[in-house]
């Protein structure tokens, strides 16, 4: 169909402000076969924009893993509410998304970023949360990672392993990886992993 897609919002309700916020909107769209949608009710949980960047050493061909433990695996009962991650952290105001990959490497895993390329940016889950996320890949060196990180003001409590390469894939393979973006940015690394290492060695 040719026609344009158009959205209008009727209405916006701030439902809950705390830590993160929620608010309904009412929203139509254009449909593809012609005319308008009736009004859609919908919640939308709304954090801020985040960034994510995972830390490579191209010389040791080591990935740095974090665990830490998350709340919204609770449903999993056990032991795996620790998830394996990458580093991330929410952009905060006057801050550039390079500015919180910098920093968030050193607050959550003691690294400092040699040298940062953009990946993409993606939505972590657009039918429910308005969160937009930037995907970096910072090259660090992994000798001396390690050790338990965080910020006590932030409540965090994470401890950081440098990986090779080849353990991480077999972690992802084997399922042991349940985080959504670790995943994009292990299969990224797959795919350019020999482009990587040329480029940074």
């Amino acid at each position: 169909m040719t026609q344009k897609k158009q959205f209008k919002i009727i209405k916006q309700t701030p439902e809950y402000q705390g830590f993160f916020s929620l608010t309904t909107v009412t929203v139509s769209h254009t449909l593809y076969q012609g005319g308008w949608s009736e009004p859609l009710s919908r919640e939308l949980f709304e954090r801020g924009n985040c960034v994510a960047v995972l830390l490579y050493d191209p010389l040791r061909d080591e990935v740095v893993i974090i665990e830490q433990f998350r709340v919204g695996a609770l449903q999993l009962n056990d032991e795996r509410a620790w998830l394996l991650e990458i580093v991330a952290g929410a952009i905060e105001p006057g801050e550039t998304a390079a500015d919180v990959a910098m920093r968030e490497a050193v607050e959550e895993a003691g690294c400092e970023i040699v040298e940062l390329i953009k990946v993409m940016d993606f939505f972590t889950s657009p039918g429910g949360t308005s969160e937009l996320l930037t995907l970096f890949c910072g090259r660090v060196d992994t000798s001396q990672v390690g050790g338990v990180h965080g910020l006590d003001e932030e409540d965090e409590d994470i401890a950081v392993t440098a990986l090779p390469y080849s353990e991480v894939c077999q972690l992802l393979n084997d399922g042991k990886i349940l985080s959504a973006i670790p995943i994009i940015a292990i299969q990224w690394l797959m795919l350019n992993r020999d482009m990587l290492r040329k480029q940074w060695t």
